[in-house]
C-alpha cells in the first residue's frame, strides 16, 4: 500500500463512482428499434446523462424530455433536459412532469418509450396527485427528509400522493411498451423505490402511507390525508392490463460500485471486505457499529487482517434535531470519528455517489485518527456539532470535505473504513 490513506479512499471512490457512468452502464441494454416512434422520457440525477448516451448510439428517429437536477444536464439535441430542485421539488420539477406525460400521449401498441431512472427521480418528477397543489408536496416531503423514515417508507408515501409515481407514468403510455432502464440508488433495488416506480407495479396501499405518516407525526395537509383516506390516491399495481409486457432493467446498482471499489484496493495489496449494499439505519448509529468492527479489523485481524478496507452501501437516515446544515454521509462520519476517538490505523471516508450530501454540493469527506484533536485546536466541540446535525460545518473548518461536482450517476451512499498495520512505534 503506497499510497496514502486519503487518495486510496478517494480512489475507491472514483472508482465506485465511474463503474456507474451510463457511457458504461447503459449501452448494453438498449433496445430493437420499434416498428413505431421511440419516445425517451425519465427524471433522475443520472438521466440527462442516459439520454446522451441513447442519442450518441441512436441512429434512427427519437424524441422526447427527461428531467434532472440543476447543474446535471447534458448537452442532447432531439430530448428535452428540463432542470429541477432537488430534494425538494420546484415548479420546474412539476413543469417536467407535465411535459414527460404530454410527450407519451396518443402512443401506439408500435411505439417504444424508454424510460431512464435515476435516484432523484421522487423529487424531480413532482407532479401533484388529486386536490393536492405544489406546496402540498413540498411540505410532505421536508417532513419526510427530516424525520428519520427510510427511503423505501419515504417513497411510499410519496407515490399515493402523485398523480405521475406509482405505475402511473407506465399506465399513460398504454398501449405503447416500456422499457426502463434504471440506475438503482436504492437498499435492495427495489423497483417500486427508484424514484418511486413511476414505470412498475406497486404492491404498497392507501393505507400503509397513512401508517407511516401516522409513525413519523407527518402532519399532512388536508387534500393529502383526503386522497388517501378515500382510496383516491392508489397507485398502479403489478396486475394491471396496462403494465403488461412492459420491463425494467437494472443497469447500474450499489453492489456494482462496491464491487469496483473492491477491486481498485486489491490492485495496491488491500484486502476488501464488502460487509453489505443495503445498511440502512440512523446514520450515527450505524457509525458505531461499524467502528467496532474497524477496531476488531485492526486488532484481532477479524473480519480480515490489515491493511484491509471495509466497504458498505445503503442509504442510513438522519432524524434532524438541531438546526445544523446536516448530510448523512458527514453525519456517519462525525458519530464514526468520536467512536473511534483517534484509533491510530484507522482512516475513513463517507460520500453520496452523486456528488450531493444532504442539501449540500458536497460529496462527503474524510476523517483519520488526528482528526478530533485537529478540531480540538480550532475550538471545535465534535459532540456539540453531532448534537446539532451540522457535520458539514465541522469538515468545511477542518479543510476536509470531498467535492466531486456532478458524477451524472447515483448508486447511492459509498462508505470505506480503511485499517492500516499498527505502527510498531504506537
Amino acid at each position: 500500500m503506497r499510497a496514502s490513506p486519503d487518495a486510496l479512499l478517494r480512489d475507491m471512490f472514483a472508482a465506485a463512482i465511474a463503474s456507474a457512468q451510463p457511457e458504461i452502464c447503459v449501452p448494453p441494454h438498449l433496445p430493437a428499434p420499434p416498428k413505431g416512434r421511440l419516445i425517451v422520457v425519465g427524471a433522475g440525477k443520472a438521466s440527462a446523462e442516459m439520454a446522451r448516451v441513447v442519442e450518441a448510439r441512436w441512429t434512427g428517429p427519437l424524441s422526447g424530455v427527461v428531467v434532472t437536477r440543476y447543474g446535471y444536464g447534458a448537452a442532447c439535441e432531439r430530448v428535452e433536459i428540463v432542470e429541477a430542485a432537488h430534494p425538494t421539488p420546484d415548479h420546474m420539477s412539476v413543469l417536467g412532469a407535465r411535459k414527460i406525460l404530454a410527450a407519451v400521449e396518443n402512443l401506439s401498441a408500435d411505439d417504444l418509450v424508454l424510460c431512464l431512472i435515476s435516484g432523484g427521480g421522487s423529487a424531480l418528477m413532482c407532479l401533484p396527485g388529486e386536490g393536492l397543489t405544489l406546496d402540498d408536496k413540498t411540505a410532505v416531503n421536508r417532513a419526510l427528509l427530516a424525520s428519520g423514515a427510510s427511503i423505501g417508507e419515504m417513497n411510499c408515501l410519496r407515490r399515493h400522493i402523485s398523480a405521475i409515481k406509482g405505475g402511473r407514468l407506465a399506465a399513460a403510455c398504454h398501449p405503447a411498451r416500456v422499457l426502463t432502464l434504471a440506475i438503482s440508488d436504492v437498499p435492495g433495488d427495489h423497483l417500486s423505490d427508484i424514484a418511486s416506480g413511476p414505470t412498475v407495479g406497486d404492491s404498497t396501499t392507501c393505507a400503509d402511507a397513512l401508517e407511516i405518516a401516522r409513525r413519523y407525526g407527518i402532519e399532512l395537509p388536508l387534500a393529502a390525508r383526503a386522497l388517501l383516506e378515500s382510496g383516491r390516491g392508489e397507485s398502479v399495481k403489478s396486475g394491471d392490463p396496462r403494465l403488461v409486457g412492459n420491463e425494467t432493467r437494472i443497469v447500474a446498482a450499489p453492489r456494482m460500485a462496491l464491487e469496483a471499489a473492491a477491486e481498485a484496493a486489491r490492485r495496491v495489496g488491500v484486502t476488501p471486505v464488502i460487509l453489505g449494499d443495503r445498511i440502512e439505519g440512523e446514520a450515527r448509529e450505524v457509525a458505531r457499529a461499524f467502528a467496532g468492527v474497524a477496531l476488531s479489523a485492526r486488532d484481532h485481524a477479524s473480519p480480515a487482517a490489515p491493511p484491509c478496507v471495509l466497504l458498505s452501501g445503503g442509504e442510513t437516515t438522519v432524524t434532524l434535531r438541531g438546526d445544523g446544515r446536516g448530510g448523512r454521509n458527514v453525519e456517519f462520519l462525525l458519530s464514526l470519528a468520536i467512536a473511534l476517538d483517534g484509533a491510530p490505523s484507522i482512516h475513513a471516508m463517507a460520500g453520496d455517489t452523486d456528488g450531493v450530501d444532504g442539501m449540500e454540493d458536497i460529496a462527503g469527506a474524510v476523517i483519520g485518527p488526528t482528526t478530533l484533536a485537529r478540531a480540538r485546536g480550532l475550538g471545535m466541540n465534535a459532540r456539540d456539532f453531532l448534537a446539532r446535525n451540522d457535520a458539514h460545518a465541522f469538515f468545511e473548518r477542518l479543510g476536509d470535505q470531498v467535492v466531486t461536482g456532478p458524477t451524472r450517476t447515483n448508486v447511492n451512499d459509498f462508505r470505506a473504513i480503511l485499517v492500516s498495520p499498527a505502527d510498531p512505534a504506537t
